[in-house]
């Protein structure tokens, strides 16, 4: 007989108009694994988010290995990096691989007509890449070049990395450094095939895919996962058509959606200084993560019922106006309490759909985008979003739990309004229960008791992230700005009773 264990937390806003609110997680109705790939990382040929972001050469001064900069990579590794998708992105369809092996001196250089029209010297190619995911100890996503390239080229790049053979291609592997092939985990055909992949319609890139999908071999026991270029924001119609079309050597359809404050791209909204209108509509965009994953799961439900194909979210983010004077084509932007807010709502909303959101990639690793770290030359410093990646660790191949959230109370600006709490909890693989939660509110604190029903006393114990200001950030000259404190609550009278910090994250183990 299996014993429910049901914990019950009450929320009360702290001194405001807003009703209780009841969550409740129930340990005895498992859900599914959330996958560690929903934590994945993302490195594109992209302004400095590779090279001086993370590689400096191994002849560089800055304290490297092979090439890799020592304390961006032990940085990384705090955060359990369990893969990382590279070369792009934009840049994935313009990137023709056999330019990135040999001798680097004597490597092609390029332009990145996507990102800024800038020299891309080859300097970081397969090798190199696969060197960064083994010194973090990551599954390795790459993207195939299916716009300017061709399914021989893929093919081949393929062979390149996985044989085990005297073939032409492993053998030219083995002289340039590599002996035993490389376990390639994931494999896309292709980016954005709706835009700068090439402008397709669904149909046509459906059609694509399956043909070199069907040429794309590797040794029996060397298979990648096969990943198909979805849709994005609004438009469902891609993974209709391609869990409808595609039946063979599929295993994910990708999917991408960025959080802008505005919601026009024309004007973003700025990183740092904006007011609470753009906090609130931040919050609400980010949020409509979760209708949009609805509504593509409910399209794959109905053509893939024995959810074989998963949906990877492998492009996410906030995406703001770039920083006054910094090349627009860098996309480089600061990093805010706000956005680690942001992540932590869309942690919780992935762990809701674990049972087809099997991958996410935010955008990017470091210097692009929401990423985990800024660096300026020699210096390096970690983001607010770094901080919420890190506290939300033990949810990595945890077992989802049921959250039942009732009367919660909404955090309203304007004609803006959403959820005040955002809560998800989960079995880890220690066998504790761990409990995420979110406080939209950037004004008000919220009283949380926690009953634990049929587990007696506990206590809870964790992290809270939080700071005075909206846009509270990390810089070089202050970079302990925003970073997590310790929280802990003892239980009295069989219960915890503790407060959650306006504009906070929560991450604690219940015991």
């Amino acid at each position: 007989m299996i014993k429910r264990t049901i914990l019950a937390l009450s929320l009360a806003a702290c001194g405001s108009a807003f009703a209780q609110v009841a969550v409740t997680i129930d340990t005895a109705k498992p859900g599914p694994v959330i996958n560690k790939n929903i934590y994945g990382q993302f490195a594109e040929h992209l302004g400095t988010g590779i090279y001086e972001g993370m590689w400096v050469g191994p002849e560089s001064t800055i304290p490297n290995t092979k090439g890799w900069r020592n304390d961006v990579v032990g940085a990384l590794k705090e955060l359990h990096v369990p893969l990382v998708r590279w070369p792009g992105g934009c840049f994935a369809d313009e990137y023709h691989w056999k330019d990135g092996i040999g001798p680097r001196d004597k490597r092609p250089v390029k332009v990145n007509t996507n990102w800024g029209g800038v020299e891309e010297n080859n300097a970081v190619g397969t090798h190199e890449f696969f060197d960064l995911a083994e010194l973090l100890g990551a599954e390795v996503y790459v993207n195939g070049n299916l716009g300017t390239g061709s399914n021989q080229e893929m093919s081949e790049w393929v062979e390149y990395m996985t044989s085990d053979s005297k073939s032409t291609l492993a053998e030219l592997r083995r002289k340039n450094g590599r002996d035993k092939p490389w376990k390639l985990d994931y494999f896309a055909i292709g980016n954005e095939a709706w835009g700068c992949g090439g402008n397709m319609t669904p149909e046509h890139y459906a059609n694509l895919y399956k043909n070199a999908a069907a040429f794309v071999r590797t040794p029996p026991n060397a298979k990648p996962k096969f990943v198909a270029s979805g849709g994005h924001d609004n438009d469902m119609r891609w993974t209709d058509v391609l869990s409808k079309q595609i039946k063979h050597n599929i295993d994910g359809i990708s999917f991408h959606y960025y959080t802008i404050p505005t919601g026009k791209w024309e004007v973003k909204g700025a990183a740092t200084g904006f007011k609470e209108d753009q906090w609130a509509s931040t919050m609400k965009n980010t949020l409509a993560m979760d209708k949009l994953i609805r509504q593509n799961t409910a399209l794959m439900d109905k053509n893939d019922p024995q959810k074989k194909i998963g949906l990877y979210v492998d492009e996410w983010g906030t995406w703001y106006d770039v920083e006054p004077g910094t090349n627009a084509g860098f996309l480089y932007q600061q990093n805010s309490l706000r956005d680690a807010v942001v992540a932590a709502l869309n942690f919780n909303i992935f762990h809701a759909h674990a049972d087809r959101v099997r991958m996410t990639n935010i955008a990017q690793m470091v210097n692009v985008l929401q990423a985990m770290i800024l660096t300026d030359k020699n210096r390096m410093v970690l983001t607010p979003t770094y901080h919420a990646f890190r506290m939300y660790v033990p949810f990595q191949d945890a077992t989802a739990l049921p959250v039942a959230i009732k009367n919660n109370g909404k955090y309203s600006v304007g004609n803006v309004a959403v959820p005040q709490v955002s809560a998800s909890a989960a079995r880890g693989k220690d066998g504790k229960v761990y409990l995420a939660l979110v406080n939209t509110n950037p004004n008000k604190a919220v009283d949380v008791t926690v009953n634990v029903a049929g587990a007696g006393a506990g206590k809870a114990v964790g992290q809270v992230l939080t700071a005075a200001a909206m846009d509270a950030h990390n810089t070089f000259a202050t970079p302990d700005a925003v970073k997590p404190a310790p929280f802990a609550a003892q239980a009295s009278g069989g219960k915890l009773t503790v407060q959650l910090p306006a504009k906070s994250v929560v991450v604690t183990s219940v015991e």
